[in-house]
């Protein structure tokens, strides 16, 4: 049996330092996802995404290792978050209006066939709720910047207010895509002060002037 591959060492795109902005090219990458909207903190529909999308990644990695010989660590949760009023999201916070989508990366090596064996076999017994809304699809950002925010969720709005106001169109360049969060804490587990998030903003060249 091969080693393990643990994509948070091998992948450039999960490195992250804090109190840095970098910029990076990330990779199309495919990802297990579940979309929802509301408040990730009290709405019933964000607690069943992350409940139907864990039972399908490790029957992935487990079919990975049987069939194929080929072992790994499921990456850990990301998300992807935006709202009609991005102002919303990055100052306001108000969490109502926030659209999400929870996404569990996927290697490359795995096939629609097993992945559709892994859905099937998840809702075998205690079928997740939200099981039906899994699916797998490719997701391309290309430029981006991130940096890593040690820390509660709700004290990320300065940090996301340097990188939106001051170091991106400082760098000639603009907001290109949704943001995108890397949960390399567990959240359910792990206490607010001590919780590891990479945040990830794409970009591209901003606008020349008229």
């Amino acid at each position: 049996m091969a080693d393990k591959t643990d994509f948070k060492k091998t992948l450039d795109a999960y490195r992250a330092r804090q109190g840095r902005f970098r910029l990076l090219d990330v990779p199309d990458l495919r990802y297990l996802m579940v979309d929802g909207h509301g408040d990730p903190n009290t709405s019933p529909v964000f607690a069943g995404a992350v409940e139907a999308l864990y039972p399908v990644a490790y029957k992935l990695k487990f079919a990975s290792r049987l069939e194929l010989g080929r072992d790994y660590v499921v990456p850990p949760l990301e998300g992807l978050w935006w709202a009609e009023d991005m102002d919303s999201f990055t100052s306001a916070r108000d969490k109502s209006r926030w659209e999400w989508t929870l996404m569990i990366m996927v290697p490359e090596w795995i096939g629609p066939d097993m992945f559709t064996a892994a859905v099937e076999q998840a809702g075998a017994r205690n079928r997740p709720e939200r099981l039906g809304d899994v699916r797998l699809e490719a997701l391309s950002e290309g430029r981006c910047v991130q940096t890593l925010h040690v820390g509660p969720f709700d004290e990320e709005a300065e940090v996301l207010a340097r990188l939106h106001r001051e170091f991106i169109p400082g760098s000639g360049l603009r907001m290109a895509g949704r943001h995108h969060e890397i949960y390399l804490s567990d959240f359910r587990r792990t206490a607010p002060g001590k919780r590891r998030t990479v945040l990830r903003q794409p970009v591209a060249p901003a606008a020349p002037d008229a």
